[in-house]
């Protein structure tokens, strides 16, 4: 699903513990440093946030190499890719404090890293 920056500003910080499962974990990436090139996004979970960034950059890839049948990289690409957007942050919630934590562009490469590590083990098994 994705939100506007209206629907976003909406988001209830203060949501109850029983509600902590239906909490989405928004997203938000800047392609650009211009307002109108803002994207959110929202997911179940902090690895299905990873996994849309990573999906983020392979559409990229795509639409820069339109004519090759497969695409390949690896995770230093992403990072740089990561590292070119204008802005990249995650929203989090927190239940101690029943509010939503941001995270930078490091703590997602690390959380990144550590998922597709986890993918790699879990493909090698």
């Amino acid at each position: 699903m994705w939100w506007t920056f209206e629907q976003l500003q909406k988001i209830n910080l203060n949501a109850t513990e029983t509600d902590k499962d239906k909490i989405p974990t928004p997203s938000c990436w800047y392609p650009t440093k211009r307002p109108e090139g803002r994207t959110y996004a929202d997911y179940e979970s902090v690895n299905e946030c990873m996994e849309g960034v990573c999906k983020m950059y392979e559409e990229h890839l795509k639409r820069m190499n339109p004519n090759s049948p497969s695409i390949t990289y690896d995770i230093s690409q992403l990072f740089d890719f990561i590292d070119d957007l204008a802005d990249l942050s995650c929203l989090v919630y927190r239940t101690d404090t029943q509010t939503y934590q941001p995270y930078n562009k490091d703590w997602i490469k690390e959380k990144i890293y550590v998922l597709l590590r986890r993918q790699a083990q879990q493909a090698a098994k």
